[in-house]
Protein backbone atom coordinates (compact mmCIF):
# COMPACT_ATOMS: atom_id res chain seq x y z
CA UNK A 1 0.00 0.00 0.00
CA UNK A 2 2.61 2.36 0.76
CA UNK A 3 4.56 1.98 -2.18
CA UNK A 4 0.82 2.46 -4.65
CA UNK A 5 1.09 5.68 -3.02
CA UNK A 6 4.61 6.65 -3.34
CA UNK A 7 3.94 5.90 -6.92
CA UNK A 8 0.96 7.60 -7.46
CA UNK A 9 2.67 10.64 -5.67
CA UNK A 10 5.81 10.48 -7.68
CA UNK A 11 3.67 10.30 -10.65
CA UNK A 12 1.64 13.28 -10.00
CA UNK A 13 4.85 14.90 -9.02
CA UNK A 14 6.11 14.33 -12.51
CA UNK A 15 2.91 15.17 -14.99
CA UNK A 16 3.18 18.26 -12.87
CA UNK A 17 6.40 19.15 -13.75
CA UNK A 18 5.95 18.47 -16.76
CA UNK A 19 2.50 20.82 -17.19
CA UNK A 20 4.63 23.69 -15.73
CA UNK A 21 8.20 22.58 -18.00
CA UNK A 22 5.45 22.95 -21.01
CA UNK A 23 3.59 26.43 -20.05
CA UNK A 24 7.06 28.00 -19.13
CA UNK A 25 8.22 26.62 -22.56
CA UNK A 26 5.57 27.62 -24.02
CA UNK A 27 5.85 31.13 -22.64
CA UNK A 28 9.20 31.39 -24.12
CA UNK A 29 8.62 30.72 -27.13
CA UNK A 30 5.40 33.14 -27.19
CA UNK A 31 8.15 35.58 -25.75
CA UNK A 32 10.35 35.20 -28.42
CA UNK A 33 7.74 35.41 -31.56
CA UNK A 34 6.60 38.95 -30.01
CA UNK A 35 9.78 40.44 -29.56
CA UNK A 36 10.34 38.93 -33.37
CA UNK A 37 7.10 40.84 -34.27
CA UNK A 38 7.93 43.82 -32.41
CA UNK A 39 11.43 43.86 -34.17
CA UNK A 40 9.88 43.15 -37.67
CA UNK A 41 7.34 46.28 -37.01
CA UNK A 42 9.51 48.75 -35.35
CA UNK A 43 11.83 47.60 -38.79
CA UNK A 44 9.01 48.42 -41.19
CA UNK A 45 8.43 51.83 -39.52
CA UNK A 46 12.06 52.79 -39.68
CA UNK A 47 12.63 51.82 -43.58
CA UNK A 48 9.37 54.32 -44.02
CA UNK A 49 10.69 56.81 -42.09
CA UNK A 50 14.22 56.30 -43.65
CA UNK A 51 12.50 56.18 -47.15
CA UNK A 52 12.18 59.99 -47.06
CA UNK A 53 9.83 62.08 -49.95
CA UNK A 54 9.89 62.07 -53.49
CA UNK A 55 10.29 65.36 -53.81
CA UNK A 56 13.55 65.34 -51.20
CA UNK A 57 16.78 66.49 -53.54
CA UNK A 58 14.73 68.18 -56.43
CA UNK A 59 14.03 71.79 -56.77
CA UNK A 60 10.49 73.42 -56.97
CA UNK A 61 9.71 74.74 -60.22
CA UNK A 62 7.38 78.37 -59.92
CA UNK A 63 4.67 78.05 -62.20
CA UNK A 64 1.57 80.19 -62.21
CA UNK A 65 -2.10 80.07 -63.92
CA UNK A 66 -0.35 81.19 -67.61
CA UNK A 67 1.26 77.75 -67.13
CA UNK A 68 -1.94 76.34 -67.64
CA UNK A 69 -3.78 75.74 -70.80
CA UNK A 70 -7.14 74.40 -70.62
CA UNK A 71 -7.99 72.24 -73.48
CA UNK A 72 -11.87 70.88 -73.51
CA UNK A 73 -14.64 69.90 -76.25
CA UNK A 74 -14.40 72.68 -78.65
CA UNK A 75 -17.99 73.73 -78.28
CA UNK A 76 -17.97 74.19 -75.19
CA UNK A 77 -17.45 77.34 -72.78
CA UNK A 78 -14.57 76.69 -70.30
CA UNK A 79 -17.44 76.76 -67.45
CA UNK A 80 -19.24 73.96 -68.50
CA UNK A 81 -16.40 71.70 -68.71
CA UNK A 82 -14.11 72.94 -65.99
CA UNK A 83 -13.89 74.96 -62.33
CA UNK A 84 -11.69 76.06 -59.70
CA UNK A 85 -13.19 76.52 -56.10
CA UNK A 86 -10.90 77.19 -53.42
CA UNK A 87 -7.86 75.47 -54.82
CA UNK A 88 -9.72 72.29 -56.40
CA UNK A 89 -9.74 72.15 -60.07
CA UNK A 90 -13.01 69.97 -61.46
CA UNK A 91 -12.81 68.57 -64.49
CA UNK A 92 -15.48 66.30 -66.47
CA UNK A 93 -16.52 64.99 -69.78
CA UNK A 94 -19.07 63.11 -71.61
CA UNK A 95 -18.23 59.99 -74.04
CA UNK A 96 -19.62 61.55 -76.86
CA UNK A 97 -18.16 65.45 -76.26
CA UNK A 98 -16.25 67.09 -79.14
CA UNK A 99 -12.62 66.48 -79.53
CA UNK A 100 -10.58 69.59 -77.95
CA UNK A 101 -10.47 71.07 -81.80
CA UNK A 102 -12.40 71.08 -84.60
CA UNK A 103 -11.38 68.17 -87.48
CA UNK A 104 -9.43 66.46 -84.54
CA UNK A 105 -9.93 62.03 -84.15
CA UNK A 106 -9.13 62.47 -80.87
CA UNK A 107 -11.29 61.58 -77.71
CA UNK A 108 -12.93 64.28 -75.87
CA UNK A 109 -11.39 65.99 -72.82
CA UNK A 110 -10.98 68.38 -70.15
CA UNK A 111 -7.08 68.59 -69.56
CA UNK A 112 -4.40 71.19 -68.13
CA UNK A 113 -2.18 71.08 -70.36
CA UNK A 114 1.49 72.37 -68.17
CA UNK A 115 3.03 75.17 -70.80
CA UNK A 116 6.27 76.63 -70.30
CA UNK A 117 7.93 74.03 -68.71
CA UNK A 118 8.51 71.39 -71.89
CA UNK A 119 11.93 69.44 -71.46
CA UNK A 120 13.84 67.21 -72.88
CA UNK A 121 16.52 66.27 -70.34
CA UNK A 122 17.34 66.31 -66.83
CA UNK A 123 15.09 64.33 -64.08
CA UNK A 124 11.68 66.05 -63.43
CA UNK A 125 8.56 65.75 -61.09
CA UNK A 126 5.28 66.08 -61.08
CA UNK A 127 3.10 65.92 -57.78
CA UNK A 128 -0.98 66.66 -57.06
CA UNK A 129 -3.74 65.11 -55.44
CA UNK A 130 -6.24 63.76 -57.38
CA UNK A 131 -10.09 62.74 -56.48
CA UNK A 132 -12.18 60.47 -58.58
CA UNK A 133 -15.45 59.79 -57.86
CA UNK A 134 -17.48 56.84 -57.81
CA UNK A 135 -18.88 55.24 -61.95
CA UNK A 136 -15.98 57.30 -63.74
CA UNK A 137 -14.42 53.97 -65.59
CA UNK A 138 -11.87 54.09 -68.65
CA UNK A 139 -11.06 57.84 -68.14
CA UNK A 140 -7.04 59.06 -68.25
CA UNK A 141 -6.44 61.29 -65.74
CA UNK A 142 -2.29 61.99 -65.81
CA UNK A 143 -0.33 61.85 -68.75
CA UNK A 144 3.72 62.51 -69.95
CA UNK A 145 2.79 63.53 -72.96
CA UNK A 146 6.12 62.90 -75.62
CA UNK A 147 7.53 59.92 -76.90
CA UNK A 148 10.28 58.67 -79.23
CA UNK A 149 7.67 56.58 -81.52
CA UNK A 150 4.35 57.29 -80.12
CA UNK A 151 1.94 60.20 -78.39
CA UNK A 152 3.00 59.70 -74.75
CA UNK A 153 5.76 58.35 -71.81
CA UNK A 154 2.95 57.93 -69.66
CA UNK A 155 -1.03 57.42 -69.22
CA UNK A 156 -2.49 57.00 -65.73
CA UNK A 157 -6.05 55.33 -65.95
CA UNK A 158 -9.11 54.76 -63.84
CA UNK A 159 -10.34 51.81 -64.70
CA UNK A 160 -13.05 50.38 -62.42
CA UNK A 161 -11.70 52.10 -59.17
CA UNK A 162 -8.19 51.32 -60.51
CA UNK A 163 -5.55 53.34 -61.43
CA UNK A 164 -3.88 52.18 -63.67
CA UNK A 165 -0.15 52.23 -66.13
CA UNK A 166 -2.32 52.18 -69.39
CA UNK A 167 -4.43 49.49 -69.25
CA UNK A 168 -1.71 47.27 -67.43
CA UNK A 169 0.03 47.28 -64.01
CA UNK A 170 -2.26 48.62 -61.30
CA UNK A 171 -0.86 51.19 -59.35
CA UNK A 172 -2.70 51.52 -56.58
CA UNK A 173 -6.47 49.99 -56.20
CA UNK A 174 -9.91 51.39 -54.81
CA UNK A 175 -9.09 55.19 -55.18
CA UNK A 176 -12.57 56.21 -55.54
CA UNK A 177 -14.03 58.75 -53.60
CA UNK A 178 -10.62 60.07 -51.64
CA UNK A 179 -8.02 62.04 -51.85
CA UNK A 180 -4.46 60.23 -53.06
CA UNK A 181 -1.47 61.93 -53.60
CA UNK A 182 0.88 61.16 -56.62
CA UNK A 183 4.06 62.00 -57.61
CA UNK A 184 5.41 60.69 -61.16
CA UNK A 185 9.05 61.20 -61.40
CA UNK A 186 11.11 61.63 -65.00
CA UNK A 187 14.41 60.48 -65.43
CA UNK A 188 15.28 61.45 -68.96
CA UNK A 189 18.72 60.44 -68.89
CA UNK A 190 17.72 56.84 -67.38
CA UNK A 191 14.92 56.37 -69.29
CA UNK A 192 12.73 56.07 -66.20
CA UNK A 193 9.47 57.05 -64.59
CA UNK A 194 8.65 56.31 -61.32
CA UNK A 195 4.97 56.37 -59.80
CA UNK A 196 4.42 57.08 -56.12
CA UNK A 197 1.26 56.85 -54.41
CA UNK A 198 0.90 58.61 -51.06
CA UNK A 199 4.60 59.34 -50.66
CA UNK A 200 5.11 55.31 -51.36
CA UNK A 201 6.99 53.76 -54.75
CA UNK A 202 4.43 51.85 -56.52
CA UNK A 203 5.83 51.11 -60.13
CA UNK A 204 8.52 51.68 -62.38
CA UNK A 205 8.81 51.50 -65.81
CA UNK A 206 10.69 52.51 -69.08
CA UNK A 207 10.16 55.85 -70.95
CA UNK A 208 9.42 55.48 -74.23
CA UNK A 209 12.62 57.05 -76.05
CA UNK A 210 13.26 61.00 -76.34
CA UNK A 211 11.63 63.71 -77.44
CA UNK A 212 10.26 66.61 -76.04
CA UNK A 213 7.82 66.37 -73.41
CA UNK A 214 5.08 67.81 -70.94
CA UNK A 215 2.88 67.31 -67.90
CA UNK A 216 -0.64 66.70 -68.30
CA UNK A 217 -3.44 66.15 -65.55
CA UNK A 218 -7.83 66.31 -65.53
CA UNK A 219 -9.69 63.84 -67.29
CA UNK A 220 -9.30 61.99 -71.33
CA UNK A 221 -11.85 59.12 -72.49
CA UNK A 222 -9.73 56.44 -73.39
CA UNK A 223 -10.77 54.66 -76.49
CA UNK A 224 -12.50 52.03 -75.30
CA UNK A 225 -14.39 51.02 -72.09
CA UNK A 226 -14.97 54.90 -71.18
CA UNK A 227 -18.05 55.45 -69.12
CA UNK A 228 -21.17 58.28 -69.83
CA UNK A 229 -19.85 60.66 -67.45
CA UNK A 230 -16.01 61.12 -66.47
CA UNK A 231 -14.41 63.67 -63.82
CA UNK A 232 -11.36 64.10 -61.53
CA UNK A 233 -10.51 66.87 -59.42
CA UNK A 234 -7.12 67.96 -58.43
CA UNK A 235 -5.70 70.20 -55.98
CA UNK A 236 -1.75 70.93 -54.98
CA UNK A 237 -0.22 70.68 -58.38
CA UNK A 238 3.33 70.93 -58.18
CA UNK A 239 6.34 70.56 -60.39
CA UNK A 240 10.15 70.06 -59.40
CA UNK A 241 12.95 68.96 -61.20
CA UNK A 242 16.85 68.23 -60.50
Amino acid sequence: MLLLTASHIYTKNILSFMRIYAYTSYRKKMASCLKKVVFLLLLSSLQHLCAGDPTDGFTRVQFTDENRMLQKPYDKAPEDRYSKVDGVEKFWIYTNDKPFKEGSPTRPRTEIRITGHDYTSGVWQFEGNFFVPQGTSGAIIMQVFGAANEATTLQLRVINGDLKYYWKNVVAANIYSRWVRLNVIHNVGAGKVTIFIDGDQKLEVNDHGRATFYFKYGVYGALSGSSNYMESRWKGIKLFKK
